[in-house]
C-alpha cells in the first residue's frame, strides 16, 4: 500500500511539475504572452464568446508595436504557440525559411481515421510528393475543362432563385443557398454526380458536408486531445470523424471508380486524375500511384474545402453587395458590359475580364478571411537575430489572417468595404504575405484557381439577374459569427431580400 501511494504521489507531483513548467515555457524565456488559463492556455474563457480567429486577431494586434521581437507567445491547450506580430517574419515562416516550417502539426491518423490523411494534413516529404502528384488537377487547362460544369450548376442556381421569387421579392438565407451551389459544384466536379442540393435543402450531400465540419465522434475531452495533443491522439487510436462521414465518403468514392473503370468513362475534372493514380499503384507504380484510402482523403478535402470556403465567401460578399449599393451597381453594370460583349454569354476566356469583380471577391476575401487564422510547426531549430527568440522544434506557429487583414497599417479603415484597396497601384505599396486568404508559399491552398472560378462564375449570374438588399429586421448587422466554429461563418445565416432585375 505504502509503495502505490508513493508511486501515486509521485505520478502527482510529476504531473504537477510538468503542467507547471509547460504554462511558465514564455514566462520564462521573458516573450510576452497572455497569462494562460489552465488547461485551456490563451483560448480560456475567450472560447465562449468569439472565434479562435477573432482572438489571435485580438492578440495580434495588441502586442503588435508592443514587442521587440517578432512574435509573442500562445498557448492552446497544452500546445506552445508563437503568434507572430511581424509581416516580414510572416514571409520568413510562409515562403523564404519554409524548410523549417512545412509542417501543420495537426491531427491526421492514417490507420484509424483514413480521410484525415489528406493534403492539408500529412507532414514531411510525403505531403511533398502527393502535392507534386496533385498538382496537375488544378491547372488553367484542368480549370477550362471543368468551366462548362461549374457554369451550368451557376444556371440552375438563378433558376432556382428565380422560381422562388416568382411572384414578389423575397427573403432569401443566402449563406445556405450558397452552400448547396457549392456542393452540387463539387460533386459533379470531384464526383461526376448531379447532386441536387439546389433543389433539395435537406439533400445528403449538403448534409454529410454540414456534419462533417460540425459534429466531432467524440466529446470535448476528446477535442482537447485531438486539437491539443494530437500526436497522442494518433498514438492512441483516436478517431475524429463520426462513422456515418467516414462510410458515405469511401462509398461514393468507391462507387464512382467503379462506374468510371468499368464504363471507361473520362470527364476530364479532378476524379479523373485520382483513378489514373490509384490504377497506377494497383498495377505496382507506388512511386506514382495512390492507394484507394488516399484517393478517398483527397477526395474528401477537396469537398469540404470548396464546400465551406466558396460558399461563405459568396453569404459575405452578397452581404456587402446588399450593404453598399453603389459598388452592387458598379458590380452589375460591368457584369451586363462584359456578357453584352459576348452575346450574353458567361465563357472562361470572358470571365477574366470581370476585373471589378475579382476586387470584389478579394475585399471579401480580406474583410471576411474564411480560414482566419494559418498553423505551422517548426520542424528544425530557428535561429533569429535576436537570440531571445529562437524557436525550438515542435513549436507550434501561428498567423492571423484575420487580425492581418483588419490591420489599419495596411488597409486604413480595415471595417470599410472598398473594392478598390485591390487596384493594381493599390496592391503594390503593401508588403508581401499580407493578404493571405489561401495561404502564401509552397504550401499554399492548391484549389485556389478552382474555389476562385465558383465564386466568380456564380457572383457575377447572380447580380445580373437579381438586385440584393438588406432586410430592416432579419438581416444581422453587423454580421454574427458562430462562435466554436474554426472557420469563420456567420450564426443565424445571412438573409437578404431578393427582387427580380427588370
Amino acid at each position: 500500500m505504502a509503495i502505490l501511494l508513493g508511486l501515486l504521489v509521485g505520478a502527482l507531483t510529476l504531473a504537477v511539475w510538468w503542467v507547471l513548467q509547460n504554462y511558465t515555457y514564455w514566462k520564462r524565456r521573458g516573450i510576452p504572452h497572455d497569462p494562460p488559463n489552465i488547461p485551456l492556455g490563451n483560448i480560456g474563457e475567450l472560447w465562449r464568446t468569439m472565434p479562435l480567429a477573432h482572438i489571435l486577431k485580438r492578440t495580434y494586434l495588441k502586442f503588435k508595436n508592443k514587442t521587440d521581437g517578432p512574435f509573442v507567445g500562445f498557448y492552446a491547450y497544452a500546445m506552445k504557440y508563437i503568434v507572430i506580430t511581424d509581416i516580414d517574419f510572416v514571409k520568413t515562416v510562409l515562403v523564404t525559411d519554409f524548410n523549417k516550417f512545412h509542417d501543420r502539426g495537426v491531427y491526421h491518423n492514417e490507420r484509424d481515421d483514413p480521410l484525415t490523411n489528406n493534403l492539408t494534413t500529412i507532414e514531411g516529404q510525403k505531403w511533398r510528393n502527393l502535392r507534386h502528384k496533385l498538382t496537375p488537377a488544378f491547372t488553367p487547362v484542368k480549370m477550362k475543362n471543368m468551366f462548362p460544369a461549374v457554369l451550368g450548376v451557376a444556371h440552375e442556381l438563378i433558376q432556382v432563385i428565380d422560381e422562388q421569387i416568382s411572384s414578389s421579392p423575397q427573403t432569401i438565407e443566402v449563406a445556405d443557398m450558397m452552400a448547396r451551389f457549392t456542393a452540387d459544384v463539387i460533386g459533379i466536379c470531384a464526383f461526376g454526380l448531379e447532386c441536387n442540393s439546389l433543389r433539395d435543402p435537406k439533400a445528403e450531400f449538403v448534409k454529410m458536408g454540414e456534419t462533417a465540419l460540425r459534429e466531432r465522434r467524440h466529446g470535448c475531452l476528446v477535442d482537447l486531445l485531438v486539437f491539443g495533443a494530437p500526436n497522442l491522439a494518433v498514438k492512441l487510436g483516436i478517431e475524429m470523424l463520426l462513422p456515418s462521414v467516414q462510410s458515405f465518403y469511401m462509398n461514393i468514392v468507391r462507387d464512382t471508380i467503379d462506374y468510371r473503370v468499368k464504363n471507361n468513362v473520362t470527364r476530364n475534372d479532378f476524379m479523373d486524375l485520382l483513378i489514373d493514380m490509384k490504377l497506377k499503384y494497383d498495377s505496382g507504380d507506388k512511386q506514382d500511384g495512390l492507394t484507394f484510402n488516399e484517393v478517398a482523403a483527397q477526395v474528401y478535402s477537396f469537398f469540404l474545402a470548396g464546400f465551406e470556403t466558396s460558399s461563405t465567401t459568396m453569404g459575405f460578399a452578397l452581404y456587402e453587395l446588399a450593404s453598399n449599393q453603389d459598388v452592387q451597381d458598379k458590380l452589375r453594370l460591368e457584369v451586363d458590359n462584359v456578357l453584352a460583349r459576348h452575346d450574353g454569354q458567361l465563357n472562361y476566356d470572358s470571365m477574366r475580364e470581370l476585373t471589378y469583380l475579382e476586387k470584389v471577391t478579394d475585399e471579401t476575401l480580406r474583410k471576411y478571411p474564411v480560414v482566419g487564422h494559418l498553423v505551422r510547426i517548426a520542424t528544425k531549430p530557428y535561429v533569429h537575430s535576436s537570440p531571445k527568440y529562437f524557436i525550438e522544434p515542435g513549436t507550434g506557429v501561428l498567423v492571423s489572417t484575420l487580425g492581418i487583414h483588419h490591420d489599419p497599417e495596411f488597409y486604413p479603415e480595415p471595417e470599410k468595404f472598398i473594392p478598390e484597396r485591390f487596384d493594381v497601384e493599390q496592391v503594390r505599396k503593401r508588403p508581401p504575405c499580407s493578404f493571405l486568404p489561401f495561404g502564401d508559399g509552397p504550401r499554399n491552398c492548391i484549389g485556389l484557381r478552382f474555389g476562385r472560378m465558383q465564386v466568380v462564375v456564380g457572383l457575377a449570374l447572380l447580380v445580373h439577374h437579381f438586385k440584393f438588399e438588406l432586410h430592416p429586421t432579419k438581416t444581422s448587422v453587423p454580421v454574427k459569427y458562430k462562435i466554436k466554429n474554426l472557420l469563420l461563418s456567420s450564426e443565424g445565416g445571412i438573409n437578404l431580400n431578393v427582387s427580380k432585375i427588370v
